[in-house]
């Protein structure tokens, strides 16, 4: 992590794609304060942990499953 200001990667290795996402919306984030970046991240864990089982599957297997 950066001084304050987060890479694309960072973001990415933690599940944001944020390829879909516009420049001015990839600038906002890469200027998240720590706190706010870490609470984006838990809240993202916290709505993987309780999202459908099928969508684990489909993100983990590439839906070569189902």
């Amino acid at each position: 992590m950066t001084d304050g200001a987060y890479t694309v990667e960072e973001l990415e290795a933690h599940g944001f794609p944020v390829h879909d996402l516009t420049e001015e919306q990839r600038d906002v984030l890469r200027n998240l304060t720590p706190e706010e970046f870490a609470i984006l991240v838990d809240v993202r864990a916290r709505l993987e942990a309780v999202g459908p089982e099928v969508q684990a599957h489909a993100e983990i297997a590439g839906a070569a499953l189902f």
